[in-house]
Order: C-alpha cells, then structure tokens, then sequence
C-alpha cells in the first residue's frame, strides 16, 4: 500500500474526525496542562499516543484477538480500567473542592516539580493501555484500511503511526489552548468547576466500562 492510495485518504479522514472527538485522552490532556503547564499536558499525550500504538501492534500481531476470547483476561482488563479512571476522576474532584486562588506562574512550576513528568506520562499512557475498548477499536478498523495484497503488519503499523502523529499533534494543541487561557487569567471558581466536571465525567466512563 502506498501513502497516496484510496485507502491510506479514507483513513486518514475516518481516523482524523475520531482524533478530534473530545473523550476521556481529551479531558485528560487539559487537566494535566492546567495542573503542570504545556508540558505535563504533552507528555500526557505521548503516554496517551504510546498506548494506542501498543494496542495496535497487539492487534496487528493478532494478539488482542486472543484477549478479547479469554473471557477472564478481558474481564481483568475491563476492570482493571475502569477502576483506573474512577480513581482520576476522584483526583479530579478532591481537587475541585480544594479552595484558594487560581494558581500562578510559580505555582504551576512547584505543582510539576511536585507531581513529575512521569506521573502525566503514566496517566496517559494506563488510560489507554488498560482500556479494552481500545483493543475493540483496533481490531474493528485497522482492517479495513489494509490492503490484502501488501504486508498485513508493517501497514498496520504505519497506520498506527499515523494515528499517533495527528493525536500528538491535535493534544499538544489544545494543551497550548489550555495554557493561553490561563495565562489570561481564570479564577480558583472556574478551575474548581472544570476539575469538578472533568472527575465526573471520568468516573462515568469508569462505571460504564465496568457495566459493558
């Protein structure tokens, strides 16, 4: 398959309207920036970006296939998951009912030295790697972007490749939103309300992971 076919375009289309839907990587990628800067925000989606390529390789190399039939081992992951993101989702709203002022400058510097580049790069990429839905998402559409008469798993590679590159480039962007916002000036109100939201929102998705 070559870049310039029908069925690298009709990917590249199908994969760019899912990167852009907001959704768990999405609230994720703004509440690490607006905790840690521009920097803990890409990070994040590098963890986020690095765990959808490992689904697709498990996917390409049929290894996902295999997890999905076990019934236990899926269940595991299921679980595993949505345990995960009730769990930042009530890191989310203990912040949201901590009160004080909006943080500044110094503030967010003394937050990222606190929480560390490797804790935005864990929560990201644990978010996706123990989201079996995202196994699902794979094995459901990297096939039929594939052309039969190439090579099965280096095409599924590529397009996974192509995946992490618009993600990374679409959530690196909204974290730079998120830090020119800020840098207007938002009040503790404001950054409560968005904490608040986005816990909710995370434990949602955790409840409805473990329901399905």
């Amino acid at each position: 398959m070559t870049l310039i076919s029908d069925l690298f375009w009709a990917y590249l289309v199908a994969i760019t309207l899912l990167t852009i839907t907001p959704g768990v990587d999405t609230l994720l990628v703004m509440r690490n920036t607006g905790r840690g800067g521009l920097r803990d925000g890409c990070v994040t989606s590098v963890g986020i970006c690095s765990g959808l390529f490992i689904h697709a390789t498990l996917s390409a190399l049929g290894i996902s296939l295999l997890l999905v039939e076990t019934a236990w081992a899926f269940s595991a992951l299921k679980w595993a998951g949505a345990c995960y993101l009730v769990w930042l989702g009530i890191g989310s709203l203990l912040q949201a009912l901590r009160r004080g002022d909006a943080p500044a400058a110094k503030d967010v510097a003394v937050a990222r030295r606190k929480v560390g580049l490797a804790v935005s790069f864990r929560e990201g990429l644990l978010s996706n790697v123990l989201n079996p839905k995202t196994a699902l998402f794979y094995m459901a559409l990297l096939p039929q972007f594939v052309d039969p008469a190439g090579n099965a798993f280096q095409q599924s590679l590529m397009l996974a490749g192509v995946h992490f590159l618009l993600a990374m480039l679409w959530q690196c962007g909204l974290a730079w939103v998120v830090v020119t916002f800020r840098s207007l000036g938002v009040n503790a109100r404001v950054k409560r309300t968005l904490n608040g939201l986005t816990g909710g929102f995370f434990v949602a998705m955790g409840a409805k992971l473990a329901s399905t």
